[in-house]
């Protein structure tokens, strides 16, 4: 076929060639990736597996010269990428074992990108290579996911919020921003001796918008959340309805990791797997990690939104009894301390000591103050 006929058939197809291209590089890709990892593992059941690996990722090649000379190409089978060769060069400085996550992730997103061309592709030569190497894809996650010691099916993505994490962070975030705003006025209104109203204006306007924007932001990313885990839930019913056995074979791997003989969770597992209502629930269960009610984006907009408002009145709040100065150092003191105590709190999410957590804090509040009142004073002087 000449080159321009190829090309308008390129532009006339659903699903373009490119793409077709693409896939068959990223099998050439794994098949020579596997093939150097089973040359480097000194282990001979994990080189025996690499190998495997790599004679699979073969076919897929085949399958893929197979579905564009169909299609009316002529195409040939591809080096490997500059890619793969620099993570057979990181494997061989670092082990095969060094690779895993990342062959683990790479194989993840096949399963998503072959399960998405055969929705695209409900028919013809591309649907069913499509879902032939899904399967296969799904297959390898598996075996990797075993010798990387981790649960299979990484291209699920499932993270959930909490309410004391965005109790915390809300008061955190209103707190310092506002404490800024505040120090900046001071700043701008010449100093604590001066402070007048529009300090409390300021401080009042700045806690109405932090805790607007914050709770806005607890909204969209609830809903965010309840949209992923409606996709990865979506995607798991998809796998079992083209999948079956494999689902079958993973729920049973599940069952045994929980102490169950291996007889006996294969059973359960067909069992399971015969009701598919039953069966996707289990899996978004134990697999995906997904409970029964995720959080509302409104009940999360609202614990956002408090907390933040409560935060960034804290600086506030003694400026609505006076402005004369003993109120505006009581003013730093109580949010100085409030500064000390987020902090400590913060530590029950990220690990650290509670002391060292929260002078950090303390430190940062501290230089939020005397950056916000010199900008302040700047401006003043500049405008």
């Amino acid at each position: 076929m000449p080159k321009m006929g190829i090309w308008l058939q390129i532009m006339d197809m659903a699903t373009p060639p490119h793409d077709w291209l693409h896939h068959l590089q990223d099998e050439a890709d794994a098949a020579y990736l596997y093939r150097e990892l089973a040359g480097l593992e000194l282990n001979p059941d994990k080189a025996k597996i690499y190998d495997q690996l790599a004679k699979v990722e073969d076919r897929h090649v085949q399958v893929w010269v197979k579905v564009l000379k169909e299609s009316g190409f002529e195409p040939t089978v591809p080096k490997p990428g500059w890619r793969p060769r620099i993570m057979a060069m990181l494997a061989r400085r670092f082990g095969p074992g060094f690779l895993l996550p990342s062959l683990l992730e790479e194989e993840g997103r096949e399963v998503k990108n072959y399960l998405l061309l055969y929705q695209q592709s409900s028919e013809g030569p591309a649907a069913t290579a499509a879902l032939t190497l899904a399967r296969d894809s799904k297959q390898h996650a598996t075996h990797l996911a075993t010798m990387a010691g981790r649960g299979a099916e990484p291209w699920h993505k499932t993270e959930a919020g909490g309410f004391l994490r965005n109790v915390v962070y809300g008061f955190n975030d209103g707190l310092t921003a506002n404490f800024g705003l505040v120090a900046g006025m001071l700043g701008a209104q010449g100093g604590i001796a001066s402070a007048g109203h529009a300090v409390v204006v300021a401080g009042l306007a700045g806690a109405m918008a932090d805790a607007l924007s914050m709770g806005s932001s607890g909204y969209l990313a609830a809903k965010s959340e309840r949209e992923v885990f409606e996709h990865e839930i979506a995607m798991e019913k998809e796998e079992i309805r083209l999948m079956p056995e494999l689902e079958q074979e993973e729920l049973s791997l599940i069952y045994q990791a929980k102490g169950i003989p291996e007889a006996q969770a294969d059973t359960l597992a067909a069992s399971v797997m015969a009701d598919p209502v039953r069966a996707l629930e289990e899996k978004v269960r134990e697999e995906l990690k997904i409970g029964e009610a995720s959080a509302s984006p409104m009940r999360e907009a609202l614990i956002t939104g408090v907390a933040t408002l409560i935060g960034a009145l804290i600086p506030v709040a003694p400026l609505l009894i006076s402005t004369a100065p003993w109120a505006i150092w009581t003013s730093f003191a109580i949010a100085m301390a409030s500064h000390f105590l987020v902090g400590a709190a913060r530590s029950l999410f990220t690990g650290r000591g509670i002391f060292r957590s929260g002078i950090d804090m303390f430190v940062v509040g501290l230089g939020v103050a005397a950056v916000g009142y010199w900008v302040g004073e700047w401006l003043v002087k500049r405008l």
